[in-house]
């Protein structure tokens, strides 16, 4: 059977674009769908647009922190309507930038709405203007999207998508989840000066982080006014002309012009038609895949979040170009999801690779453990209340450093250096063999020497 392409693939997000783009670069006749902007969610509606309302956010604090530093300025103020923008433009340069490389590597973009027909054929759009597209070889790569939880009243709340395109900022904004979209918005939001309350289910933000990281980043946050009631659930949500009164578990009710669900994400594969073609996929939804992102339906393959495996942009780029290397260029190759880094753009910043503590315990039984927590050099003369955390975690019979966490200024430049050396197998003697670069925050991953814990299990 002839078919229209080599390679199909659903969604032009970050693992999308990467593999299409590979392979139409290796010679394979490809195109990609998609029914919104070109980009996906880390360009449009994650990564990007939030770390630039991060950088917005932190000229808050580097005015207060200017002061004693000898600068005065008055009547410094956000004008938001003015960032938000901005950023859009920024999005728009973007995608014009991602059809591009698209186009130059020879990927047809097909615009509209996608759902399998069978293994080998796509249905985009609809009605009249329904095509019918064949393909050897399909690629789903249509990543997640924001849930809300089946509670009264909570319909209207806005999301992490919402959020990102607001016309004002709100008075009091209520944060409904602990995860690191939860803490990154509640970062932002405050130190444009809006009140914020993050509810949190857990006894603490950041369930599944190290212990110190969700503890110091929880004090840090409440020192800088962000109220965070741990241990609560929503009971319902009640809209009076756009205030909300939310109600707690126990018996409070929080009064906001403000409410943000990020209490979790889902595969996006709804409507994609895959049951009709016998693609196996998990209770939420996930696409399940073996290790070279292959699904149940051999010549259909997934990557990114819509597998639901680790949900970060570069692990879907990695996935991506490991897939077109493996079918078109004769290098088969698999990603290696050991000592994969990330960073929580909060406030404080959070950078993390390797294992948990906790982790590390249930692994080796014995380990050693070097912690760090100080005041950095610059608040001694801004007299910013804030406090740097370190962690090293530290395997007893090789010595392998298994795990590095910080949270202060720079932490997600700091660990992405450290990453490499986890990736090479970096041993504790050889952190201590390198010389510091003086005076930074980042020497003191190189000069911890008493271990807080040792022979412990």
């Amino acid at each position: 059977m002839a078919f229209d392409y080599d390679l199909l693939t659903i969604g032009a997000g970050s693992g999308g674009v990467a593999a299409t783009r590979r392979a139409g670069n290796y010679g394979a006749r490809t195109a990609i769908c998609e029914k919104d902007q070109v980009g996906g969610t880390c360009v449009l509606r994650g990564c990007i647009p939030k770390k630039l309302l991060v950088y917005a956010s932190r000229f808050a604090e580097e005015l207060e922190d200017s002061v004693h530093f000898g600068w005065s300025i008055s009547d410094a103020s956000m004008d938001w309507p003015t960032l938000i923008k901005n950023k859009n433009l920024e999005l728009e340069r973007l995608n014009i930038i991602y059809k591009k490389l698209l186009s130059d590597a020879n990927v047809d973009l097909i615009e509209g709405t996608a759902t399998l027909v069978d293994s080998h054929t796509v249905a985009v759009g609809a009605g009249k203007g329904l095509r019918r597209v064949t393909s050897e070889t399909i690629l789903l790569a249509t990543g997640g999207w924001p849930v809300k939880p089946s509670i009264a009243g909570l319909e209207p709340a806005m999301t992490s998508t919402e959020a990102l395109d607001l016309l004002k900022l709100p008075e009091h904004l209520v944060i409904l989840g602990g995860g690191y979209i939860a803490v990154e918005f509640a970062g932002i939001f405050s130190k444009l000066g809006v009140k914020v309350t993050e509810v949190v289910r857990a006894d603490n933000i950041l369930r599944g982080f190290d212990e110190d990281i969700r503890r110091h980043l929880q004090k840090e946050m409440s020192r800088q006014d962000v109220s965070i009631r741990s241990s609560a659930t929503v009971e319902c949500v009640d809209n009076d002309h756009g205030v909300y009164h939310i109600r707690l578990s126990d018996g409070d009710v929080i009064e906001a012009d403000g409410l943000l669900c990020a209490m979790g994400r889902a595969p996006n594969t709804w409507g994609l038609g895959l049951e009709r073609v016998g693609v196996d996929i998990t209770e939420n939804g996930a696409v399940r895949v073996d290790e070279w992102s292959r699904t149940s339906v051999a010549n259909i393959y997934a990557v990114g979040d819509c597998t639901d495996h680790v949900n970060l942009t570069p692990v879907a780029i990695a996935e991506g170009r490991a897939l077109a290397d493996t079918l078109y260029n004769n290098d088969p190759k698999k990603v290696d999801y050991k000592n994969i880094p990330s960073a929580i753009f909060s406030h404080p910043e959070v950078g993390t690779v390797g294992l948990t503590e906790k982790e590390a315990r249930e692994r080796f039984g014995e380990i050693k453990v070097y912690r760090s927590e100080f005041r950095p050099l610059k608040a001694t003369i801004s007299g910013n209340g804030g406090r740097t955390m370190m962690k090293l975690l530290v395997e007893l019979e090789t010595e392998k450093i298994i795990g590095c966490h910080m949270v202060g200024d720079g932490a997600a430049e700091i660990v992405q250096g450290l990453a490499i050396a986890l990736k090479c197998g970096a041993t504790k003697r050889q952190f201590d063999a390198t010389m510091a670069i003086h005076p930074t925050a980042s020497e003191e991953f190189v000069t911890m020497y008493e271990p807080l814990l040792e022979n412990v299990g």
